[in-house]
C-alpha cells in the first residue's frame, strides 16, 4: 500500500489526453518559477559587477560562488545529513567520491566560466547561449553514452543556432569589447553542463537526486572554498577579499536563496508532477525573464535582431525538446 501510494503522488498529475489536473499545476506554477530564479542569477551577478563608488577593483568571480555557497551549502549539508541517515543502502566510497567530482564539474568548473563569461557580455546573450546546450547533450550522447543523432534532433539543433548566429550578426546585444572570450566562456559552459547532466544520470539512478546532489554540492564547496583561499592568500589576504561593499553580501545572499536553493526544491517538486520533460519546456520561460529584467534592471539594450534570433533559438529548442522525448521506460 505504501508503494503504491508513493508511486502515486510521484507520478505526474495529468490525464491521458495530456490535460491539467489538480496538483499538475502545482508542478507547472513551480517548474516556472524555478526556470525564472535559475535565470535572473545573471542579472544578479551583473548586478555585483557594477562599480561602487569608492572601489576600484571589480568583485573576482571566485569571490562571488564563496559568498553564494557560504549561504547556500549550510542548508545542503544539512540535508545530506538527514538524506543519510535515512539512506538503507549507503553507496560505496567509489561513487560516493564520483558524485563529487561530478559536482565540481557542474558547480565549480561550469559555475566558474558563466561567472567571468558574464564579466564581458550581456545577461541576455549568456543566457541565450546557456540555453542552448541541449545540443551538446545530443553530439555528446551519440559519440559517448550510444546516443543517436536524428533528423529532427539534428534540424532542431541548427535552427537554434540560426538564431544565434541572427543575434550575433546583427543584433544589439552582442556589443562588448570582448564578445568572443566572454561567448566561448559561456559556451564552454554550456558544453560541460551537458556532459555533466549525462554522467550525472547514472549518480541518480543508482543513489537517488537529493543524496546525489547533496554529496556534488559537498565537491564543489570542496574546490571552491580552496580556490578562494588560494587566491586570497596569493593577493591581499583573507582580511581584504572579505572587505566588500554591503550590496555585494546583498547579492550573494539573494543569489544563494533565490536562484539557488529555492529553484533546487521547486525544480525538484515539479518534476515529482508533472515529469522532466515537460519542466524542461517549462525552461524556457527563464530567457524570458532575463531578458525583461536585463532591460529593466541593467539597461541593456535589445533591438529587432535580438528579438528575431531569440525567437528562432527558442523554437529550435523546443522543437529539440518535442524530437527527444522519449517513452517511459517499462517496469
Amino acid at each position: 500500500m505504501k508503494s503504491n501510494l508513493r508511486e502515486t503522488l510521484a507520478a505526474p498529475a495529468l490525464s491521458e489526453d495530456g490535460a491539467v489536473h489538480g496538483a499538475a499545476w502545482v508542478g507547472i506554477i513551480l517548474g516556472v518559477i524555478a526556470a525564472v530564479l535559475y535565470s535572473l542569477k545573471a542579472v544578479f551577478v551583473k548586478l555585483a559587477y557594477l562599480p561602487t563608488e569608492g572601489v576600484t577593483e571589480q568583485v573576482p568571480p571566485i569571490t562571488l560562488m564563496m559568498l553564494r555557497l557560504g549561504f547556500s551549502f549550510p542548508i545542503y549539508l544539512v540535508i545530506l545529513f538527514w538524506v543519510w541517515r535515512r539512506t538503507t543502502v549507503k553507496p560505496k566510497a567509489k561513487h560516493i567520491g564520483l558524485a563529487m567530482l561530478a559536482g565540481i564539474l557542474a558547480y565549480y568548473v561550469c559555475t566558474l566560466l558563466d561567472f567571468t563569461g558574464l564579466q564581458y557580455i550581456t545577461a541576455q546573450l549568456e543566457r541565450l547561449l546557456l540555453f542552448t546546450y541541449p545540443a551538446f547533450v545530443i553530439l555528446f550522447g551519440a559519440m559517448f553514452f550510444g546516443g543517436r543523432l536524428t533528423a529532427w534532433g539534428i534540424a532542431a539543433v541548427a535552427l537554434a543556432y540560426a538564431g544565434l548566429a541572427i543575434v550575433f550578426l546583427g543584433g544589439d546585444i552582442t556589443e562588448s569589447e570582448n564578445l568572443w572570450l566572454g561567448s566561448g566562456l559561456v559556451l564552454g559552459c554550456a558544453m560541460l553542463f551537458a556532459l555533466f547532466q549525462l554522467i550525472a544520470k547514472e549518480f541518480i539512478d543508482r543513489m537517488g537526486p537529493p543524496l546525489f546532489t547533496c554529496l556534488a554540492m559537498l565537491g564543489a564547496a570542496t574546490a571552491i572554498f580552496l580556490h578562494f583561499v588560494v587566491s586570497a592568500l596569493a593577493t591581499d589576504g583573507l582580511v581584504d577579499a572579505f572587505d566588500l561593499p554591503a550590496r555585494v553580501y546583498w547579492i550573494g545572499l539573494i543569489i544563494a536563496v533565490f536562484s539557488t536553493l529555492l529553484p533546487s526544491f521547486f525544480m525538484n517538486i515539479a518534476m515529482g508532477h508533472i515529469g522532466a520533460q515537460r519542466v524542461a519546456i517549462l525552461g524556457m520561460f527563464g530567457p524570458l525573464a532575463t531578458i525583461i529584467a536585463a532591460i529593466v534592471v541593467l539597461g541593456e539594450p535589445f533591438g529587432l535582431w535580438d528579438a528575431v534570433g531569440t525567437l528562432v533559438t527558442f523554437v529550435g529548442i523546443a522543437l529539440y525538446m518535442k524530437s527527444s522525448r522519449t517513452k517511459p521506460r517499462q517496469t
